[in-house]
């Protein structure tokens, strides 16, 4: 499922451990190639990987789902709107006449990036982005798929992130 991609592409942070891969060059870029979007011989400088964080921390807001009435929404869109601005998809149609949006070029980092952004496009029209979820616990943050049956989920897991938030709700309701 491409979603996965996009759902590790947002946990290459992780807020808990206080650990970022795209923060390491090396690891960053490795990253980056093992994943396929970026090729092996291309180049990912300090400031593609910054482009990347960036991009991903739009994600992350995105995946929230409740991002309404923010004042901040430019700002978080932002890196999401410069990648589209300078990249183009095709229309292309396989053997058995589906319709597909591919990226033109396979060349840089960005378009990588860019072609995340088409795995994010495909899943909001096929349903499934509204499954892919940022944790509600602002110490975790770690993306996850909703498999309730409501579709309601707002914690990575129950056991960890929803009883500590739950328990301090509920020491603050005591105090």
């Amino acid at each position: 499922m491409p979603l996965l991609l996009v759902q590790g592409f947002v946990n290459t942070l992780d807020v808990e451990e206080g650990t970022d891969v795209l923060a390491d060059p090396e690891a960053g870029r490795d990253w980056l190639v093992r994943a396929r979007l970026l090729d092996q011989g291309a180049p990912a400088g300090p400031s593609d990987l910054r482009r990347a964080r960036d991009v991903r921390e739009s994600l992350r807001w995105l995946l929230r789902h409740e991002h309404e009435d923010e004042e901040d929404r430019e700002e978080r869109l932002a890196p999401l709107r410069r990648l589209t601005e300078t990249h183009q998809a095709r229309l292309t149609v396989d053997d058995g006449g589906a319709i597909a949006l591919e990226n033109v070029r396979h060349r840089d980092l960005n378009d990588g990036l860019f072609e995340l952004l088409l795995i994010v496009r495909q899943a909001q029209e096929d349903g499934t982005w509204e499954r892919l979820k940022a944790c509600a616990n602002p110490d975790c943050e770690w993306a996850f798929f909703d498999r309730s049956r409501n579709q309601q989920g707002n914690w990575c897991e129950m056991a960890v992130c929803g009883n500590r938030l739950k328990n301090r709700e509920l020491r603050a309701r005591r105090r």
